[in-house]
């Protein structure tokens, strides 16, 4: 922000700068929210989307597929990026190919046993800050731990509740004394696990901080809003990448527990973790310190755990500009139906046969693609054991990227989100998250199918149930295992010792798996000299929209080069770069 200005009048006055007889709207909200529907896209030739992240990305896709508008797809990790174009029916959407899940870590392992800083991170994220501050019905592994802690009633089931006779401060010492201090005990009582290990070391609050942080913070009442409540300044902190000391972060983590009940308290309950929430991450960061502290593990400064906690790549002003002028280019493009033109262009951190952009022809949709071709889908699931809240939240909303999520068993409706359900089928609903599979009121077992909607984004699956009793909780940490469609394998290289010219197609030297998603590590493939990509079907997009398909001799789209990452050496010595005013002699394909 700039000022009292919010972001959507800093970009709509900046564009308005340079061409001041254009009408703008802008919006300042969450893409997801209801308002903006399948009707509400559908007002729009064309979409430019620059989300960042998956969950939304997916999201805008689907309403685009529903709405029947062209979306240009972009975005950028860091030197890397790319920009896609998808239209429904001729190239693949955005769900066409997997997106690499986020990285997810056995319970044990974060609970107990941490040796990295995203261990710490997961926990202060998902545990700590989660029980506190979000919905506490919700199972949280952090609960049960301080359950099995103790049996005094210290350590009770309500022990990260304020209790009427003590102060913010006092239960924020206690909170700190009990999961730092009082669990890391408890946990050293367990001899076995530490055979091998580095034993961790409990700190309590009165160990590192005076016993009145009032007397030391002298500034801790002074006033801020809701808006710009920030632990940081509250302490006089100045520079996130400063690295805190172990007192620091402990004034900081009860300095944000406190704000939170000060100028936030109508939140507490509904609260989930953003990487743009200034006291969550401010909060998450000191507890993830102190954990990493206690195990031994390295401190790491606000920059760098915002970092870590929001699956953030730091952004490159020149790339975010070279993909910018991408996405006009190719918007272009679409508002002049220029089909046979469309690209997917790819920005590489070093040059690839003289060139940093590397443009190839769009794919045609996957056929085996659950969302734009209706797929049916299999999940394999203890049904004795799963709950439909879990079913809900790790596979419906977690993988399916649904948000108003309607599950069906025939006729019989088992859950819905909606405003306008009557309270009593609200109740039935909130019932039935609770059961386990087999238990709802038509139960699920093996061999049963279940249809799952979305309202908002007109988006339909079907997903097949078949029983499994035990999971690997390393390798299947949710305890479920969804399928439906086979990624393409890896093409077949050969090296005839034939250059690659740059008038010809660079078009295979690239994998279409999206390399824009800030929460991955990614890596591009880029072709050496003397190396050739065979491919199976791959059919030109002049091709699709002209429905005149050649004869493939029954090579399968799976067959096609779609993920292969296998890196392969680059003479990244010579910086001469190519600008090309004939991309079209690059861009074309060369027949097999």
């Amino acid at each position: 922000m700039l000022g009292s200005l919010r972001p959507r009048q800093v970009a709509r006055d900046a564009v308005l700068r340079f061409r001041p007889s254009i009408s703008i709207t802008p919006y300042h909200a969450n893409v997801k929210e209801s308002r903006f529907n399948v009707d509400f896209f559908k007002e729009f030739d064309v979409v430019l989307n620059g989300l960042d992240n998956l969950d939304a990305r997916r999201h805008v896709n689907r309403l685009c597929l529903a709405a029947d508008v062209p979306l240009v797809e972009s975005g950028t990790t860091g030197f890397l990026g790319q920009v896609t174009v998808h239209l429904k029916g001729k190239t693949e959407c955005y769900d066409c190919q997997t997106k690499p899940a986020p990285k997810t870590y056995p319970v044990c392992t974060i609970t107990s046993t941490p040796s990295k800083f995203v261990h710490c991170i997961v926990w202060a994220k998902d545990l700590l800050f989660a029980k506190l501050f979000g919905d506490k019905n919700q199972d949280n592994d952090l609960n049960v731990r301080s359950i099995d802690a103790a049996n005094s009633s210290d350590h009770s089931e309500d022990l990260f509740e304020c209790r009427k006779d003590e102060d913010i401060e006092q239960y924020g010492r206690r909170i700190y004394d009990h999961v730092f201090g009082h669990n890391i005990e408890v946990a050293l009582s367990n001899e076995e696990t530490w055979k091998n290990r580095n034993k961790p070391r409990p700190i309590y609050s009165k160990d590192v901080l005076p016993e009145k942080l009032t007397k030391e913070n002298g500034n801790m009442e002074k006033g801020c809003t809701a808006d710009d409540a920030s632990a940081m300044a509250s302490l006089g902190l100045k520079n996130p990448q400063d690295l805190w000391s172990l007192k620091e972060n402990s004034r900081v983590l009860l300095e944000a527990l406190r704000l939170f009940f000060l100028k936030r308290e109508k939140e507490i309950g509904n609260l989930t973790f953003d990487k743009d929430d200034q006291l969550a991450v401010e909060f998450v960061t000191a507890a993830a310190n102190i954990r990493a502290s206690s195990f031994g593990i390295p401190l790491h400064s606000l920059f760098e755990a915002k970092g870590i906690a929001g699956n953030i790549v730091h952004a490159v002003a020149t790339t975010n500009a070279v993909i910018a002028g991408l996405i006009v280019i190719e918007a272009i493009k679409v508002l002049k139906k220029d089909s046979n033109n469309y690209r997917m262009t790819y920005c590489l951190e070093h040059p690839s046969k003289k060139l940093l952009l590397m443009p190839v022809e769009p794919y045609e949709p996957n056929k085996s693609c659950y969302v734009c071709s209706e797929t049916p889908l299999s999940l394999e699931v203890n049904t004795h054991r799963c709950k439909l809240r879990d079913f809900v939240e790790k596979i419906v909303k977690a993988k399916l990227g649904m948000n108003f999520p309607l599950i069906m068993q025939g006729a019989s409706i088992l859950y819905e989100v909606g405003e306008d359900l009557e309270e009593d089928m609200v109740a039935i609903y909130a019932a039935n998250l609770e059961k386990s599979l087999c238990e709802l009121p038509s139960p699920v077992t093996s061999g049963t199918v279940l249809t799952v909607e979305d309202l908002q984004q007109e988006f339909s699956c079907s997903i097949s149930i078949k029983h499994r009793e035990e999971f690997d909780e390393e390798k299947e940490p949710d305890g479920m295992l969804l399928s439906g469609w086979v990624e393409a394998p890896a093409p077949v290289i050969e090296d005839n010792n034939k250059p690659v010219g740059n008038s010809e197609s660079t078009s295979n030297a690239l994998p279409a798996e999206d390399i824009l998603e800030t929460e991955k590590d990614v890596e591009i493939q880029e072709i050496s000299e003397g190396t050739k990509i065979v491919t199976g079907k791959k059919r030109k997009l002049s091709e699709v929209f002209k429905g005149t398909a050649p004869d493939h001799s029954g090579l399968s789209y799976e067959s096609r080069n779609h993920n292969q990452l296998e890196k392969l050496d680059v003479d990244d010595e010579d910086d001469e770069l190519i600008i090309s005013d004939d991309w079209e002699s690059l861009t074309k394909k060369r027949r097999l």
